[in-house]
């Protein structure tokens, strides 16, 4: 290697180590929803589509707040963008402090609003930075390393808040339907109260990194521009790099398959008869498959494997695996379905690149909409719970008994995977391609 590679090499382990804390950060955030879920049903008395709104909040904010977090890092730049998302987030955790001195859950959907615009900002200005840092052709290599962060800290993230937050949740819920109302308020309480060291302690977290990341070592880079071939003019409109489109296309349908993967296993699993006490592990699987498959692409690419090559095998093995879940029962159906973990690893990180190649100056604007993309979880995982309402309804009137209508609509439903890896495997083979409209 020469001199001025590992000088290089050398010089890119502070930012990447740098930003792979700011992945791990939002990796903790976003993760803790799932423990967020029963507890805001609990203190606030919800019903079941209504402690969901807890996740319709993150994403509303990726989706109405992208295009203007773009417009900020155009006139602020990555550092000071990540370093504002952070202190945006740190006080969207402090409003969980009057929230729940209220119990009031539309305030708690305000401080998760407001964390998801931090989150936006972080995002919108992390993945493109860390996608550009250095070669193109790496990026995949270096986003792997941010997906493990990521995903060590969602692990963490659920693990440490629901501890604190859901213990002795079984408990309250058995007699709340049992004593007074002065005695229920008392008990709901009581539990609101167990936000506040946890988010006090974030907001404390969140707002000292956002003052390290402002004076951390990061260097200022740029996105390099498209090469104008002979006889072209110069692009002046997002809507003149069709990759982009089919770039936000591919990654809106493979968020949507990954919340899918990694949200229905458990639900899954417990259609086919296992007990909840084993079933609350499944999604473990599908976690470790990804984080395997992370470690095997920051290995591999691009020493051994281009990204777009690693995004083909993804897609193939989506489909495999699809079929897989769509072909068997039992405990071999729920594998297939944690195996997604390994098909799923490598689609951020290539289609990152592929997409943003050659954009420019466009490259904020284009991050933008990737971002937005990741509304496909909020769209394509209600779309699989309809298919399986809908299956289980035929079923059931066919003279299938209802018992083994679930099991069997739950499993037929998984086909709508199909349809996202293909639209993942046309971009991997010629949609990141197509850089114009015109041959």
């Amino acid at each position: 290697m020469e001199p001025a590679a590992i000088e290089t090499k050398k010089s890119s382990i502070i930012p990447i180590s740098i930003i792979a804390g700011v992945f791990f950060i939002f990796g903790f955030v976003t993760w803790i929803n799932g423990a967020l879920i029963p507890f805001m049903k609990t203190i606030n008395e919800l019903t079941e589509a209504q402690s969901y709104l807890v996740a319709s909040a993150s994403y509303i904010s990726f989706v109405l707040m992208a295009l203007p977090a773009s417009s900020i890092l155009n006139k602020i730049g990555y550092r000071k963008g990540m370093s504002l998302g952070l202190f945006v987030m740190a006080i969207g955790a402090l409003v969980f402090i009057p929230a729940a001195e209220a119990r009031t859950y539309w305030v708690f959907l305000t401080g998760i609003f407001i964390q998801g615009v931090g989150m936006t900002l972080l995002q919108t200005a992390a993945n493109p930075y860390i996608t550009i840092l250095g070669p193109i052709e790496s990026a995949a290599k270096r986003i792997s390393i941010m997906g493990i962060a990521n995903k060590v800290a969602g692990a963490l993230g659920s693990l440490i808040f629901g501890s604190l937050l859901l213990s002795g949740i079984g408990d309250v819920n058995k007699k709340l339907g049992s004593v007074s109302e002065q005695e229920k308020e008392v008990l709901l309480d009581s539990m609101a109260d167990s936000v506040f060291t946890p988010y006090v302690c974030m907001a404390i977290v969140l707002a000292v990194l956002g003052v390290l990341i402002r004076k951390a070592p990061l260097p200022h880079v740029e996105p390099v521009e498209e090469e104008i071939e002979e006889g072209t003019t110069e692009k002046t409109s997002i809507f003149q790099f069709p990759h982009l489109w089919l770039g936000v296309l591919t990654l809106f349908v493979y968020v949507g398959a990954e919340v899918i993967a990694g949200d229905t296993i458990i639900a899954y699993g417990i259609s086919l008869g296992f007990p909840e006490a084993d079933a609350k592990f499944f999604t473990t699987f599908t976690l470790m498959a990804m984080v395997a498959t992370y470690l095997l692409g920051a290995l591999l690419i691009p020493k051994f494997i281009s990204q777009g090559t690693a995004l083909k095998i993804s897609a193939v093995l989506g489909i495999v695996f699809s079929i897989g879940i769509l072909s068997t029962t039992g405990f071999i159906s729920v594998l297939f379905v944690a195996s997604l973990g390994i098909a799923n690893a490598l689609v951020w990180p290539a289609v990152w690149p592929l997409t943003l190649q050659g954009l420019g100056k466009f490259t904020k604007t284009a991050s933008a909409l990737l971002i937005m993309a990741i509304s496909g979880g909020a769209v394509i995982p209600p779309l699989y719970g309809r298919l399986v309402d809908s299956s289980r309804t035929v079923l059931i009137d066919s003279g299938i008994s209802g018992e083994d209508a679930t099991p069997l609509a739950a499993t037929e439903s998984y086909w709508i995977l199909i349809p996202c890896y293909a639209i993942i495997l046309f971009f991997a083979l010629k949609g990141h391609k197509i850089h114009s409209w015109k041959k």
